[in-house]
Parts: C-alpha cells; structure tokens; sequence
C-alpha cells in the first residue's frame, strides 16, 4: 500500500470490541460557495448505546486548524449543505415544544454565526435539503400522505394514523417495502422553501423555538406523481429548475427510472429523458444550467449484465451525447469544474477507486488520484484548482483530503480523528480463473504471520454481486479477525466492478460458475503462501457473500468451517419475497434457479455453517435463512442428533436488518463469528456472551 499523506496512527480499537463499536464513522462532505468551509458528519454512539447519531463537524481546507464540531443534540444531525448566502441547513429530530412534535425537522446554522434556526418542522418530518449555489432556492424533500392536499391535510392525517396506532398500508402497486423499511403510506415529495424565519432556537435543544413563530411556508414542487417520484433531485446553480427522478410503471410489476425538469417558480414539470428498456440517473448540472452529467443504463435482462453510461444531457432538448465511450468504467459523475470545462467523476478500478476527470467537449477521460484509497465523495472549490473528498482504504477509514487537481496528490486535512493503528499488514494476491482472467484479492495478515507461524486463512466474500472488496467497512471489518491471528483473504471474482465490463458479464446470471471458480483459484494460490496454513481455513460472506458460502458449502468440503449471513439459499423462493423482485427477475431467471440454486445441494454438506439472518431483513427475507437452518437440520450431511442437536449454529436477530447495526448486536456478531472460527479452526471451546443468556455470568 502507499499513502501520500503518512499520518501518526491512533490507539489499536482492534482488541476491545466496546472500543471498536464506539469509534467514530465519517461519511459525506458540502463545501460553502466561497470554498472557505467545509463540512462533514461524524457519526457516534448514542445515549442509550443502541444506535449511532451524527454532528456536524467543520474541517479547515487549508488544513492548518484543528477540526470543530458544530452541533451537539442528543438526536444528531444529518444531511448538511450550503446555501448561496453560505448558511449551513441540515435535518435534525431535536423534539418541539409540544410532544405531538417529533420527526426530524429543518435547521440552519446563519453564516454569520450564532444559534441553529428552526426553518421548517411538519407532521412526518422530513429528509433532506436542496440549495441553489447562486441562487436563492432551496428544496426540501420530506413524505407526504396520498389523501394530503395541503400541510394542513398532512397534520390532520399524521395525526389521526398516530392517535390511532394504525400502522396498516393500502397497497395499488409494486413495490412495498425497500430494505428495511416499508413504503408508504407517506411517500417522498419535493418541495420548495417559500420564506425563511428569523426565530433562533438553541444548538442543543434546551429551549426550542416557539412553534408560534413564523416557519418557512412550503410549495409542493411534485404534486400529481405520488409514488412515482424517484426521490433524485439535482437543482441547478441559479436556482431556476430542478433535475428529478421519474419512476414509470411497465408490465408485470417492473419499473424503470425516468429523469423530469421542474421548473422552481410556476411548478411545471416536463419529462426530459426516458426510454423503454433503459433507465436513468440523474447526475449533477453544469455551471451555466444547460446540460447535466447523467446515467444511462440498458436494464439487465438473464443475458445482459447493466451497463452504467455516463452522458451529458441537453435540458432544454433531451438530448444526449455519450462521454468516456472509450473508458471500460462504470462512471458516476460527482462534481462540475466552475469553467464547466470537465467534470469529476467516481469509479471502482482494480481494487480502488480514484477520482477521474471527464472532459465535457471530447469525452476523454483522465484519472486525477493515483493513490491505494476509493472516493466515496468529491467537491471542487470556486476557483477550479482544489478538490476536496472523502476517501478510505482497507488501511484507514474515511477522512476528508485536499486534491491538487494539477498533480492529483491528496493531502488529508486535520480530520475529527485519528487512523487507528493496523494489528497486521495489507498485501495483494493474484491469480487466473479457469478462463485465463485475472482475479485478484487484498490480503490482510497478522503481524506474525510468517513461514514459521503461518496464520489460519478466512476466505470474505463481499456482497452485491457488483461490488468490490476496495474500500473501509464498519460493518464487515477484517482488522478484528486479523488482531485474532486470522489471515483475511478479500477478493473480487467475477461480477465484482472495477475490471471491465466483461469481468462483469462472464458470472452474470451464472453465480456458482466463474464467481464460485475464481474463489477457488484465488484461494488456492493463497494457500500456497508459505506464511499461510492451508490445513486451518473457512469461509465466510453475506448477502451474495452469503450465497457463495452457501454454494461453496455444497460444493467442496476443503473448509473447516463457513459463516453465511442474510444469505440467499432457494432462488426460486427468494426472486418473488425479495424486496425488488422486479429488479431480480431480470437477473436471475428460471434456468439459473434450477442450476445455480445451493438448496438443491443441501444433502452434500458436510461442513458446520453458522447461519446468520435479522427479521427486518426485506432484501433477503427472513424466510431464506429460516429455510436454509431447517433444511440443514433435516438434510444436510451434518443432520441434528436425537436431541436436536446440531454442528451447525442459528444466530437470529429479531429485529435487525440486512447488516446488524446496532453496536450491542453489532458486538454479539463478532463474537459469536469469532466464537464459531475458534472452535473449528484452532480448536478452541467457543464461549458464546452472556448478553445471550447461554452461560452462568462472570464472578465479580
């Protein structure tokens, strides 16, 4: 690894998981019009311990003062941007003065400096804010009941629906929930702030406004669309018109994505891009308000991988001139240069990904950063010299940089922490598939880890299918297998992005072909590494991670243990319950079901899987891991005893999602993962935590 900023590490979090989870997360950046100010959100623990909250932190871009935090109510903040004037608005569930009002409400923080300002509380509350960077206008995108006609209707609804405790939802069309959350029966709407108060209130939220002051009045900007609004808005410089996502309804519960023009003052609305068997993305406006950086995809379909195709598009006619033809990337536009000369780009590329640089005349394209680290999040600064974004890497987590756009070196600014400090080192593996194409990994290894201590090897499947393995996760972390003398082989197989278009499309619709023999081959190879013990490894993924564990289950016995969590096990059963089965029925059709399903291989497994599913999982219902326990127990070549009994292991959470996010839950995960390898790999008895009520408690 190389890294153009070294920085003085802080405190190992590896070895206490309580340090671990309460470490502080940063994600996104907003730059004031002016350049002089940055702001980003950190994320900690909560009061209670069960979640995280945000504060806004502003970081110097000349990189000489120490980072500051901005706000600080028990709730958090979320969603900060900027406006012309250089006020900063962000959302926040700070409680009203009434106990009636609750929900996450619309704050400014003046430019000039003083208190947070109450701009906009409403029944339902709201999302996020929009501001024009030359312009007066700022939107706000917040739910809105289908029966309300005005902000009035909307209270009065909420309202009655909360007296009442009803939680039920009508349903007339696909789809009904997402993730982990049901749709409806509020849905997103785009408005448009009217007026702005002169009421302050408290940063922290003592002393809240008097709901009696005068609040910003709103003006529904998406009226007549309901569900259909896509919820991606991009506003131009001045102010004028709004870019938005237009969902449109097809045959058979599918949908696709179409991009509208909004006009800010009279409200019109004029569908600008769509077409039958693509879909659209909308991306940012150029300086001068006429054209705007979008994605074009074909829709998959069992034969055709998606194909993201990064276009300029005319607003005023529609059309559309494509950009980066050349470029074998998946580019999503990020930020405009002030001269409207190019724009900067995002892409995944070969275990990293770099900020690129996109000419608007010609096309071409020019990678800017050339560091081991992915961009999450870029800006430009008003004079076109400077960017600023928020990069990581499988060395450090997310920070914010400054980037000279003339040399593309990256300086990390005084950031609100510090980079832990690594209990291993980082390598790359590579290796060739069965077809000849190149596979490659990142390799996490303890420090110890040599010819003569060789490390028990973990092989992580990462989840999507079209991801990569190139960036820092919380959530799916190595470093705390590795303090535990694991080596952590991360690869990307087939499907993964950041390696071509092709690479893509050889395991699409095919999981357990290429993506299952590039695991393999890059196992294999790394095996053969003498500071790795081949005789002491496992598997372990989730999501299409976890499919893979479940396939390689059935397939092979060379593991000694496997991890699978919120994993697909029958196709033909998750396609129809998942979330999006208009999206999957694209992707996985009948014939994949019947050759590439892992249930139909339950009967050869022989190697002990801890499953791991939450209920409030809707992107793999609970139904597969359900499924996937039971059949191992009746079926699979390690059935349950006499008594019930099994090799096998069931950890449920009642009420987590696709992730397990809470930090208590958070805990228990890595705990009894760590508990389960420990058992098959070295041996060790696994202690499960008390927290589940399993073992007599610790003496004091």
């Amino acid at each position: 690894m190389t890294n153009s900023t070294p920085t003085q590490p802080g405190p190992s979090i590896f070895a206490d998981l309580d340090h671990y989870v309460s470490h502080s997360r940063l994600s996104g950046l907003t730059l004031s019009p002016d350049g002089s100010r940055l702001v980003t959100t950190v994320s900690t623990v909560n009061t209670a311990g069960d979640g995280y909250t945000g504060a806004l932190w502003e970081i110097d871009p000349q990189g000489s003062r120490a980072a500051r935090r901005l706000t600080r109510s028990a709730k958090g903040e979320a969603a900060p941007v900027f406006s012309a004037e250089g006020d900063l608005y962000f959302t926040s569930a700070r409680p009203g003065e009434k106990p009636e009002e609750k929900g996450s409400a619309l704050y400014k923080l003046p430019a000039a400096g003083g208190e947070s300002m109450l701009v906009s509380r409403r029944a339902g509350g709201v999302s996020q804010p929009h501001c024009a960077q030359r312009g007066s206008t700022i939107l706000l995108t917040a739910p809105l009941l289908p029966g309300a006609r005005s902000e009035q209707d909307q209270e009065q609804l909420h309202t009655r629906r909360e007296d009442a405790s009803v939680k039920a939802i009508l349903h007339t069309g696909y789809p009904v929930r997402f993730w982990d959350h049901d749709l409806g029966p509020a849905r997103p709407s785009l408005f448009a702030l009217e007026s702005a108060p002169e009421n302050t209130e408290p940063d922290d939220a003592a002393a809240p406004a008097s709901q009696d002051s005068e609040q910003a009045s709103l003006r529904h900007l998406t009226e007549g669309l309901g569900a259909r609004f896509g919820g991606e808005v991009q506003l131009s410089p001045e102010g004028g018109l709004a870019l938005i996502s237009v969902i449109v309804p097809e045959p058979r519960a599918g949908q696709r994505n179409a991009l509208a023009v909004v006009d800010i003052a009279t409200g019109e609305r004029r569908i600008i891009a769509d077409e039958p068997g693509y879909t659209f993305s909308a991306g940012v406006i150029s300086p001068d308000g006429r054209t705007a950086a979008v994605l074009r995809s074909a829709q998959p379909t069992p034969e055709r991988a998606p194909q993201p195709q990064l276009h300029l598009l005319d607003l005023d006619t529609g059309e559309l001139t494509r950009l980066a033809e050349a470029a074998d990337l998946w580019l999503s536009p990020a930020a405009w240069l002030p001269d409207g000369s190019a724009m900067l780009a995002l892409a995944d590329q070969g275990g990293r990904g770099p900020v690129f640089r996109v000419d608007a005349a010609s096309g071409a394209v020019h990678q800017v950063t050339t560091e081991d680290a992915t961009y999450s999040a870029v800006v430009v600064h008003p004079k076109g010299h400077t960017a600023y974004g928020v990069r990581s890497s499988y060395a450090f987590p997310e920070e914010v940089v400054s980037i000279d756009l003339a040399t593309g070196e990256a300086t990390r600014l005084q950031n609100p922490h510090q980079r832990p400090e690594l209990p291993g080192r980082l390598t790359e593996v590579t290796a060739a598939g069965t077809d000849g194409a190149p596979v490659r990994a990142w390799l996490a290894l303890p420090e110890q880890a040599s010819s003569t201590q060789p490390a028990p090897l973990l092989l992580w499947i990462h989840g999507g299918p079209l991801n990569s393995w190139n960036a820092w996760t919380w959530r799916w972390n190595p470093w705390l297998m590795v303090e535990q003398g694991y080596a952590v082989l991360l690869p990307d197989p087939a499907l993964s992005t950041g390696y071509g278009q092709e690479f893509v499309q050889r395991g699409w619709n095919s999981w357990g072909g290429h993506p299952f023999t590039d695991l393999m081959a890059i196992t294999d190879v790394t095996e053969a590494r003498e500071d790795i013990d081949p005789t002491r490894t496992a598997a372990m993924g989730g999501s299409f991670g976890g499919y893979m564990a479940n396939w390689i289950a059935g397939q092979t016995d060379r593991f000694s243990a496997i991890v699978t969590h919120a994993s697909l096990w029958a196709l033909d059963q998750f396609g129809p319950t998942t979330d999006m089965a208009s999206y999957w029925r694209n992707e996985l059709d009948e014939r994949m079901a019947a050759e590439h399903s892992p249930h139909l291989h339950v009967e050869k497994i022989v190697t002990p899987m801890l499953v791991i599913h939450g209920d409030k999982d809707y992107r793999v219902p609970i139904g597969e891991g359900l499924r996937l326990w039971y059949e191992l127990l009746a079926k699979s070549g390690l059935p349950a005893d006499q008594d019930g009994q099994s090799a096998h292991r069931f950890l449920y959470f009642p009420d987590e999602n696709h992730w397990v996010l809470s930090p208590a839950h958070a805990k228990i995960w890595y705990q009894v993962v760590s508990g389960f390898l420990a058992e098959h790999l070295l041996g060790e008895a696994a202690v499960p935590p008390e927290e589940l009520g399993l073992t007599a408690p610790a003496a004091d």
